[in-house]
């Protein structure tokens, strides 16, 4: 008994991992994963290095957006990128998933016992229950539906907080090789552009301020500083060879934010607070944030009472509120046109770059603010275990962009109890695999004849191992955008929402219509199409060597863009139906 209630939290985390790992045995493929940024574009990218076994391959092309470098996919000095070398796809994805929850919980662990051990004098035996507590926070921010493809990433910032500390408060911890070859490994499980930027910020100001504070450089820091900018360069060397080496011009330098007046970006800051973004949606309004704002008035309403003001000051959780409201300001003043251009100004090569990104950091604020205020309020522990896991239960339980476990077991549980059908395509429906394997076959489809796609994503195509001249991505040469520009300016001509979307973004370097807004459908059916026609320049289409196109609509003006209809495509475990079409 006593060694149940001592790893009673290890044994939640346990069950949780067991059956999320059970549920995708049983559902496999039918699963409903998100699509957005997902499907559409991670998977994709992984896909393809793995179809053309150019993970570790150098001076080649992948085949997407006409042959850009392989070195714009990810790196192959990646976790994530090893799980989808090893394993199937979806296996890779489910197991990419188990493992953040895995990372999450042990490294949330291992920060909070470690500062528990060093501020209350205590060994690890006597601190069970904060263990406990500290392990349901871990799985709380594991369970966090978060960007996906960055999920580990996600999961891993107190781990690299945990050995930060330890280069820092220890000489015996910061002499220790060890720690920083951890150091030195951590952009494993990482991502540069969009957490290692601004760790090693972090740590730069955090060195300053400890060199003020103690009167003495934080030696263990600057070590470490060091070695983790090494690891990075390291680990992503493609990324830091086009950033430092390449001077070809990217869409990112033309692209517009989407500014914003005052007001907009006020009431911007406001919502990112509250609700997170979008890539970073962690549902922390329902319960967590509640619990610590209350307890932040609390907390400061005390001190004040006392009379102990410099208490407020040094109290951690407050400083954690400080982080929390800086990193909501700074993702509105991203979108504040003279914040933006200053920048562009003062360091000319951050021109582009989304340095709003420190809005990610909240969950992991969040969470660990949360843990503060279960450990401190003097409760039965039996309370504090059920708030952990009341959060746990709200994250799981609310529906959200990110949240497959939810979808696939909401869509699931419809279908097979009352046999509602849904529009939602699940993994294997998103790419029906055996239709485009037939598709190819039948066309004579060879490597590296190139392709778009009108009505679905880029990314099926890439997916199933066919050449698109199409594709998205984030930083591919303005060069490009701007041949790709002249196929697709008839649509452009007739939409200016359209128009604005490609022109001042860009990302999405898709076939578009020119009556509806938007014509690519990650859905069964194809309802809100209500214009036949293709709006392309076939010869500009043609001179980037365009053979194909694979559509879900039928075109009504095929005979007069020169194209012949090879034929229509369904196949019995797809929702698909396919027009495959062929330049003259």
């Amino acid at each position: 008994m006593a060694a149940l209630k001592k790893h009673f939290s290890i044994i939640i985390v346990a069950l949780f991992v067991a059956s999320v790992a059970l549920f995708y045995m049983i559902i496999g493929d039918n699963s409903y994963i998100a699509v957005h940024d997902n499907l559409d574009l991670f998977i994709a990218q992984f896909a393809m290095l793995k179809n053309t076994g150019s993970f570790f391959a150098h001076g080649v092309s992948a085949p997407f957006l006409g042959g850009i470098s392989r070195d714009v996919l990810p790196s192959e000095f990646s976790l994530y990128t090893v799980l989808y070398m090893l394993f199937p796809l979806f296996a890779a994805y489910v197991i990419g998933y188990i493992l953040k929850v895995l990372i999450a919980v042990f490294s949330m662990r291992l920060l909070i016992v470690d500062v528990l051990k060093d501020r209350s004098g205590k060994e690890k035996d006597d601190l069970a229950e904060e263990t406990n507590i500290a392990t349901l926070i871990g799985l709380l921010y594991g369970v966090l539906n978060l960007f996906p493809a960055f999920g580990i990433p996600f999961a891993s910032i107190p781990l690299i907080v945990f050995l930060l500390r330890r280069m820092y408060i220890s000489p015996r911890y910061g002499k220790s090789p060890i720690y920083l070859l951890l150091i030195f490994l951590y952009p494993f499980v990482s991502y540069f552009s969009y957490f290692g930027f601004f760790i090693i910020g972090y740590i730069f100001f955090a060195i300053i301020w400890l060199w003020i504070k103690d009167k003495k450089v934080p030696v263990g820091l600057v070590k470490s500083i060091l070695v983790l900018t090494i690891g990075y360069v390291i680990m992503e060397y493609r990324l830091f060879d086009m950033m430092l080496f390449s001077d070809t011009v990217t869409i990112r330098e033309t692209m517009d934010p989407g500014f914003m007046s005052g007001k907009e970006v006020l009431r911007l800051m406001v919502d990112a607070f509250v609700n997170g973004m979008m890539h970073a949606d962690d549902v922390h309004k329902f319960l967590v944030m509640p619990v610590c704002v209350i307890y932040f008035f609390f907390l400061n309403i005390r001190y004040i009472v006392k009379k102990n003001v410099r208490g407020i000051f040094k109290d951690i959780y407050n400083l954690g509120a400080l982080m929390l409201v800086l990193n909501a300001v700074v993702y509105g003043i991203y979108y504040y046109e003279p914040a933006n251009k200053l920048l562009g100004m003062i360091a000319p090569p951050l021109k582009g770059f989304q340095f709003n990104r420190t809005i990610f950091f909240n969950p992991v604020i969040w969470c660990l603010m949360f843990f503060i205020v279960i450990y401190r309020v003097k409760v039965h522990q039996i309370v504090k275990y059920a708030a952990a896991l009341a959060a746990v239960a709200i994250v799981l339980l609310t529906p959200g962009r990110y949240n497959d476990l939810y979808t696939t077991a909401h869509h699931t549980v419809r279908a097979l109890v009352f046999g509602n059908e849904n529009d939602e395509l699940n993994y294997r429906e998103f790419y029906s695999t055996s239709l485009f394997e037939n598709i190819k076959k039948d066309i004579g489809y060879t490597d590296g004849e190139w392709s778009v796609a009108y009505g679905m994503h880029p990314a099926i195509l890439e997916y199933n191992g066919i050449s698109t001249l199409d594709g998205y991505l984030g930083f591919y040469p303005q060069s490009y955008k701007e041949s790709f520009r002249k196929v697709i300016a008839p649509a452009l001509e007739k939409k200016e929402l359209t128009r604005a979307y490609f022109d001042d973004w860009g990302a999405r370097c898709y076939l578009y219509s020119g009556t509806d807004d938007s014509i690519v459908m990650a859905t069964k059916s194809m309802t809100g199409v209500t214009d036949n026609t293709l709006y392309v320049d076939t010869s500009a289409l043609k001179d980037m060597g365009c053979k194909y196109i694979f559509s879900r609509i039928e075109l009504s003006n095929a005979s007069e863009l020169s194209l012949e209809l090879l034929g229509d495509y369904k196949g019995d475990d797809s929702p698909y139906t396919i027009y495959v079409y062929k330049t003259k």
